[in-house]
């Protein structure tokens, strides 16, 4: 995602120059045969499924490390020389080390890299050294670091300082680095990511060139700098509330969590933990010893392996199984059907659902306390009409004691080859939280072009009462975010229209021009945002004119609060923020237009 250069708010080094354009411009049923009369008669012999079993070996593609296991380093840097610019790949690791002190390793991750403590708590588990996202394979710049993340470790950095310079989808949770953090890459390059959940960060974060960032139930020993949209919900020794200079967003307290299930070992065997909610949280959940919530022993669950049909998924959640996806890809004819309340489908090392056909690739029934989490959604060459349904059509169950949550969930149209989903993500059920995602139309890659990987929305809400944090949505050919259900609220949005709109005609949405990034549809009356974003780059045509970014109707229980909208270089222009309101964009500059309060 191109942009101008922004200047820091604080001390760091100088402003950086204009970076460049990214990228180039990535078992169907037996036929039934007639029966005579006579056999007809005879009862039928089909035999039922054999039961699947539950638990079994994690596969090839995740790497279980103790303190004693030789040559760490050596198969760590192997992984990364694979991983490090295949950015539509096929290979997908998970890295994970059992309770114990590691000295000496830098862990670099690339692409479709997972890296995770098993322990219950991340001091359970500390590593002498460093966990690297940097950017030498792009020239510096981070802004295609994505689809990697760190969860559940503790990190000694050799020089005091982690590196993480990443892009969307990189997660860095249930963290605690024992030191400083540091957001941009090597040389202080471009980057933009971001999002940091249930951490402790002892030392200084410092974002440095870092467009946007969302941190959620976390500690910090201190923040140094912002560009253009830095929010904090839940985070003790967070920046006060300030927007638009310097760009902090800050809320005390997030109005509901539950951190994301994690593997763990206890007693030599894998579980699973599953945190419980938490309302009006604050600070991490693992400070004071055992983390509340459940386990579940890995028995209970169909571990799957790459190749494993929609079928066999179904037939393990029918028996009452959950799903952990280990790393690698899987096709999909049909939806994997989540029917049975406090599913856990868990994804390791960013195990990726692509639907043949145009299927939908998932789908949630109307049932309590579902947990998805840690995969990706590649959509298939033929039009899907949605890629995950959260609940079904008219979905109005209660959830609000046991939600069902979407955590590192993300999904992707085009990119690893032309693929096309009308809509990306549908969410029907009342209080579900979408706890960050990053739902793409890619706009770099192969099978990419205004009608090549055709999506016209990225996410729909039609249930009430939904909760977004960290809800980054990019490129759709229309709304990238519509919103029809009630009481809906966002912390923290990040969208780029789409890049690709041949002209002003391509994107006219009747007498508007162009479609805002996130619409709160006309009939809602209650709903509210908090530190959101939206910016512009029509490449292709420079002369489109958008007429705001966000778009929702004039009613008093609709508000909003810090709201950005940019052009990038100049390629195309914003006339207003939100509605008729907001000073328009103009020149090149890439200066954002504000809004503090709507309305």
């Amino acid at each position: 995602m191109p942009t101008s250069s922004p200047s820091s708010q604080s001390s760091g080094p100088p402003s950086v120059g204009r970076r460049a354009l990214i990228g180039a411009a990535i078992a169907s049923t037996p036929t039934v045969l007639g029966l005579s009369a006579e056999a007809s008669a005879v009862p039928s012999a089909r035999k039922k499924p054999r039961p699947l079993p539950g638990g079994g070996d994690l596969g090839p593609n995740v790497l279980v490390f103790d303190p004693s296991t030789p040559g760490i380093q050596a198969r760590l840097d192997e992984v990364f020389r694979q991983q490090e610019s295949a950015q539509f790949g096929t290979g997908r690791y998970a890295l994970l080390f059992k309770p114990g002190t590691y000295q000496g390793l830098n862990a670099q991750l690339g692409f479709y890299t997972s890296i995770a403590g098993l322990g219950l708590s991340p001091d359970d588990t500390t590593i002498n050294g460093d966990v690297t996202v940097d950017a030498g394979w792009f020239d510096g710049n981070a802004t295609q670091n994505f689809w990697r993340s760190a969860e559940n470790l503790a990190l000694v950095p050799a020089n005091g300082t982690n590196r993480w310079a990443v892009a969307q989808a990189a997660p860095f949770r249930r963290m605690h680095v024992r030191g400083g953090l540091n957001l941009s890459p090597t040389g202080y390059g471009w980057a933009s990511g971001g999002y940091i959940a249930d951490s402790r960060i002892d030392g200084q974060v410092g974002p440095y060139s870092q467009q946007q960032w969302y941190t959620r139930d976390s500690a910090i020993g201190g923040w140094l700098n912002g560009v253009w949209n830095m929010v904090f919900s839940g985070v003790e020794g967070a920046p006060a509330q300030s927007f638009p200079n310097p760009p902090y967003t800050t809320l005390d307290t997030t109005p509901v969590s539950r951190e994301k299930p994690f593997l763990y070992v206890d007693g030599g065997g894998f579980r699973v933990f599953l945190p419980e909610k938490r309302t009006n949280a604050r600070g991490v959940t693992w400070g004071n010893g055992t983390p509340r919530g459940t386990s579940l022993p890995l028995t209970q669950f169909y571990v799957a392996r790459p190749g494993v049909s929609a079928a066999t998924l179904n037939q393990a959640l029918a028996q009452g199984l959950h799903l952990l996806l280990t790393p690698g890809i899987y096709h999909v004819d049909r939806p994997i059907q989540v029917n049975r309340p406090n599913t856990v489908v868990l994804g390791l090392g960013y195990a990726t659902l692509i639907p043949d056909g145009g299927a939908t690739a998932l789908k949630v029934a109307d049932v309590d306390g579902v947990r998805l989490a840690g995969f990706l959604v590649d959509a298939g060459p033929v039009n899907s009409a949605t890629l995950l349904e959260i609940g079904p059509q008219g979905a109005s169950k209660d959830h609000s004691a046991n939600p069902t949550t979407v955590q590192d969930v993300f999904v992707r149209i085009g990119g690893a080859g032309a693929g096309k989903a009308t809509t990306s993500m549908v969410i029907n059920s009342r209080h579900t939280i979408v706890d960050h995602t990053w739902v793409w139309r890619a706009d770099h890659g192969d099978g990419v072009g205004w009608e090549t990987n055709r999506a016209d929305y990225g996410v729909v809400v039609s249930g009430d009462d939904v909760l977004a944090t960290g809800l980054f949505v990019e490129h759709f050919n229309k709304y990238d975010v519509q919103w029809n259900g009630q009481r809906g609220r966002t912390i923290f949005f990040q969208n780029e229209k789409a890049y690709d709109a041949p002209n002003q005609a391509a994107i006219q949405n009747g007498a508007v021009k162009g479609y805002a990034a996130y619409k709160v549809g006309d009939r809602v009356t209650s709903h509210e945002g908090w530190g959101l974003g939206s910016y512009c780059y029509y490449n292709v045509d420079p002369t489109i004119v958008q007429h705001h970014g966000f778009a929702a109707p004039n009613a008093p229980g609709v508000r909003f609060h810090d709201l950005l909208v940019v052009s990038l270089g100049g390629k195309g222009q914003y006339e207003r923020v939100i509605n008729d309101t907001g000073t328009p964009t103009s020149g090149t500059s890439t200066v954002p237009s504000t809004v503090v309060s709507y309305p």
